[in-house]
């Protein structure tokens, strides 16, 4: 009888788990477990949502040149040197596939994007792990973890789940000392809230070995069309247009990215909102004697006592009605990652947790 058996890599793969959505017995659920801007996309994008209904029979631009083109504008990058995915998830899985394989290896910090070490197995390759210092990207273990088999190295610019960052400096030394085989990947999904950085974009343009990913899912509200990006040397976006499938993004995705990165002003409104609110959700736990590291993006890691103490307020926020994320499989099992919501559910579960941080003692 034949055997039929998938390649090397795929089965040490684990199902990837998203945010909670749901409560048991419990209805109108405040879910602040995926990192979703609270507030949507903008009017405009919704209206442009609305007209390309009238396209739906049509299939989509293969070059994404409008979108790329506005990409270009609004950030002041080279759009030929722009490729466009489904989510920033495809453009690591694209990274995967043409520079990693069988006896490579793929580097990611300890509390890395779940997504690196998928794409990594999904190609093949051996994903390595190297530690993190107090939850902040260390370049000396990523430069120590490097071997002659390294070909991609992931780094989160601000980081997820742990929403910190490292500066411009010790990003270029990174880059710097990466073996000449080696691709830096900056993955910069949560950038857009980070006011006044480009995600690496100029570091991009001044190397040859460094690659930046981006995303309309989170600052932008489209999370559920399923659009990213990528800018990196042309030579290297000629390399993945070559796995990228013709069609990966629909009519209706493309207008809406390209209506929400236009709308810059909406942009700044969501950034600005989430700066103040994520503010007061990290003061209010600090002062519930829940401390969180300084956190660059649109959420906050909660850290308690144990993991014991995690998974109780985890069960107690649930039966308020509040669902936020469990990291355990990010290897901070002591600890949750609390999306910035609007003011009333940011209130709401600050709250909850001093309640019980009050019950628990």
């Amino acid at each position: 009888m034949a055997t039929i058996d998938p390649q090397p890599g795929i089965m040490d793969i684990a199902l990837y788990e998203g945010g909670k959505a749901k409560v048991d017995g419990i209805t109108n659920v405040v879910k602040l477990s995926s990192n979703e801007n609270p507030f949507g996309p903008s009017p405009a994008v919704q209206d442009a949502v609305v007209r390309s209904v009238h396209e739906l029979h049509r299939y989509p631009s293969t070059d994404h040149a409008s979108l790329r083109s506005a990409i270009g504008e609004v950030h002041g990058v080279d759009p030929e040197r722009v490729i466009c995915g489904v989510g920033s998830d495809e453009i690591i899985h694209f990274l995967c596939q043409a520079y990693a394989g069988p006896g490579t290896e793929v580097l990611h910090t300890v509390h890395g994007f779940g997504m690196y070490r998928i794409s990594a197995l999904a190609a093949g390759a051996s994903p390595v792990e190297v530690p993190e210092r107090d939850r902040v990207t260390d370049v000396d273990a990523i430069l120590d973890g490097c071997s002659e088999r390294t070909r991609l190295v992931f780094i989160a610019n601000p980081n997820n789940p742990t929403g910190t960052m490292i500066g411009l400096a010790e990003i270029e030394r990174l880059a710097e000392g990466l073996p000449d085989q080696c691709l830096l990947v900056l993955d910069g999904a949560y950038a857009d809230y980070v006011e006044g950085y480009d995600g690496g974009a100029r570091l991009v343009e001044q190397r040859e070995n460094v690659v930046m990913t981006r995303t309309f899912s989170k600052l932008y509200g489209l999370g559920g069309m399923r659009v990213g990006w990528g800018y990196a040397p042309k030579a290297v976006i000629d390399v993945l247009n070559r796995v990228r499938g013709p069609f990966n993004l629909s009519n209706t995705a493309l207008a809406a990215a390209e209506a929400a990165v236009r709308d810059t002003t909406w942009a700044e409104k969501c950034r600005n909102d989430n700066t103040r609110l994520r503010m007061i959700l990290s003061e209010a736990l600090a002062e519930h004697g829940v401390p969180s590291d300084t956190s660059t993006a649109n959420f906050v890691l909660a850290r308690f006592a144990d993991k014991e103490e995690a998974d109780a307020c985890d069960l107690y926020l649930q039966s308020q009605g509040l669902i936020v994320r469990k990291v355990g499989g990010y290897k901070l099992p002591n600890c949750l990652r609390i999306t910035v919501g609007d003011e009333p559910s940011v209130r709401r579960v600050a709250f909850c947790i001093g309640q019980f941080k009050a019950g628990a003692r």
